[in-house]
């Protein structure tokens, strides 16, 4: 992927992103790169600020160049599931406001069925949460309230909880999932990102780098 010079970028969130904020962090200082990031969550703004990346906002720049992000899963029509760090509702909101995506994941990520080897992130909102619950174990799914490690329920950057849906076998029709869970009063956004990927860049273990594009 290739940053040039004006560009306006959404910054993903997650570990597998900071990869590539050093990147740009040292073609800024070495080569006097001049980008804008829109990041996705606060800890990647905080991040991009330590490494001197000038950052904007959807409300400075509501049309992004480019956005760069990671993903929990890939199947072959290019669908994701995206939410493990908890940026879910804004990584959809920039991944749907850049012309062009590009997904950077690490071996063992592209997967036949969605669902299949991580849990679908849906975010809803705390009131009422335990009703929304119930709905959307309606859809055939055991979810989980996401919470850290002292105990605490996770809250996200918008305030608002997180459930890990368990889908045995993987899920089905991830399109008619997506629509159900869209549909759902409580949720704020589900971890299905359809049609908001045109590039996929895969690290692997070897150490070489396979690029596909849809």
């Amino acid at each position: 992927m290739q940053c040039r010079i004006g560009q306006v970028v959404g910054l993903g969130t997650g570990t597998t992103i900071e990869a590539f904020l050093v990147a740009v962090a040292e073609r800024i200082e070495k080569e006097g790169l001049e980008i804008r990031g829109v990041p996705t969550s606060k800890a990647t703004a905080e991040r991009a600020e330590e490494l001197g990346i000038p950052l904007s906002s959807l409300d400075q720049d509501p049309v992004l160049d480019l956005a760069v992000d990671g993903a929990d899963e890939v199947d072959g029509a290019f669908r994701l599931i995206k939410g493990g760090g908890g940026a879910l509702l804004r990584e959809k909101i920039v991944a749907n406001s850049a012309q062009k995506v590009v997904i950077v994941i690490g071996e063992g990520k592209r997967v036949e069925t969605l669902g299949s080897t991580f849990m679908l992130p849906v975010e809803v909102i705390p009131f009422g949460n335990q009703v929304t619950e119930i709905q959307i174990a309606d859809l055939g799914c055991q979810p989980f309230l996401r919470t850290l490690e002292n105990g605490d329920t996770f809250v996200t950057d918008n305030g608002n909880y997180i459930f890990d849906c368990q889908f045995e076998g993987g899920i089905e029709d991830p399109d008619d999932t997506h629509s159900k869970l869209s549909q759902l009063p409580g949720v704020a956004e589900n971890g299905i990102f359809i049609d908001l990927c045109d590039v996929v860049v895969e690290g692997l273990d070897g150490g070489e780098t396979f690029v596909e594009e849809k």
